[in-house]
């Protein structure tokens, strides 16, 4: 049987990101693949759509997801990701 997962994706005008549970990265066992480039906010990370999205992908794909994305974006302005603190695989505090 086929497990589905839709993938919320975040944009502004110059890049997009991914918000995923930080505990399922773990899961995954791909929390270390994560690079600085994506940002973390309390329990969520935000991975960057350029590698950090494909690492996440091709996990979800080995565990045989059927992954579906669902896109919000801001026309005009940054997205408040960008104010988030940078991934770091190592910090295991969460933002209140």
């Amino acid at each position: 049987m086929s497990k589905s997962i839709t993938l919320r994706i975040f944009a502004d005008p110059g890049h997009a990101w991914c918000r995923f549970p930080l505990r399922r990265l773990s899961a995954l066992e791909i929390a270390d693949k994560i690079s600085h480039y994506s940002y973390q906010n309390g329990v969520n990370a935000f991975l960057e759509e350029d590698d950090d999205l494909q690492v996440l992908v091709q996990a979800l794909r080995a565990q045989g997801y059927d992954i579906k994305f669902h896109e919000t974006s801001t026309e005009s302005k940054s997205s408040k990701i960008r104010s988030f603190r940078s991934y770091d695989y190592g910090k295991k505090t969460v933002d209140i």
